[in-house]
């Protein structure tokens, strides 16, 4: 995968626990939005905030590679509902 520019979009990424503060790195799906993310923390179930498309967008220190790619959410139909 490779963003606008020609860089290689990047999978991995810090998602951080808004209510504790846990943090943990994971790799993000290329093919679906992670609407759900489990805090390994305080088992929080983090959903993305207003106007994000998913968890890695509004928790990760990384946006989700379509985001990455494109600019745009990756919010097309597809979802993972895995949590880590």
């Amino acid at each position: 995968m490779v963003r606008e520019g020609g860089e290689s979009v990047i999978l991995q990424s810090v998602v951080t626990c808004p209510q504790c503060g846990f943090s943990r790195e994971e790799t993000m799906p290329t093919d679906a939005c992670q609407w759900y993310y489990e805090c390994r923390g305080c088992g929080a179930l983090l959903r993305p905030k207003a106007g994000d498309c998913c968890v890695f967008c509004s928790y990760g220190t990384v946006k989700c590679p379509p985001v990455q790619e494109s600019g745009q959410s990756c919010c097309t139909g597809k979802f993972s509902e895995k949590s880590s």
